[in-house]
């Protein structure tokens, strides 16, 4: 493996947007978003990886989010406290409606319809960093889309 020499300014300037907007789509909430977004950084900075090559850290940053995001969910300290409601201010109303659709599926859909949509990863790209089938991955895929369909179709949108 190669070490890729790149500096850490240069690393979170690719990758925040990415790290940033698969915490928020895991958590739902600015303030655990923001605390996973550190957390991963923080371990780039401990571990300093080696990479084979640029998709091999794409996949490594998005697994630490996910694993980030999963141990803070599993926390004693989130199962003992409250959520804050927070007062989102989106660009349009249509980024608002968005928010709060994809709010509504269960984690596992929020995350393969980001990462497919959001970081235009395929369902074996997705598969292989979620370290679940393939197949598996299609189905949640298309449970996802059905999921919306029918709360937009409440919501009189469709």
């Amino acid at each position: 493996m190669a070490q890729m020499t790149e500096s850490i300014d240069d690393v979170i300037h690719r990758y925040r947007d990415m790290v940033y907007r698969l915490a928020f789509a895991r958590m739902g909430t600015k303030y655990d978003a923001d605390e996973v977004f550190q957390e991963v950084f923080v371990r780039y900075l401990d571990k300093r990886p080696k990479f084979r090559d640029e998709e091999h850290r794409k996949a490594w940053m998005i697994r630490v989010t996910v694993n980030c995001c999963n141990k803070l969910w599993n926390s004693s300290w989130r199962r003992k406290t409250e959520a804050l409601q927070e007062n989102l201010v989106w660009e349009t109303p249509e980024d608002n409606d968005l928010y709060c659709t994809l709010q509504q599926l269960p984690m596992k859909y929020r995350e393969v319809i980001h990462l497919f949509y959001y970081e235009d990863m395929s369902t074996a790209q997705i598969a292989k960093i979620l370290h679940r089938k393939e197949s598996t991955v299609r189905t949640q895929l298309t449970r996802a889309r059905t999921k919306l369909r029918e709360i937009l179709k409440e919501e009189d949108y469709v």
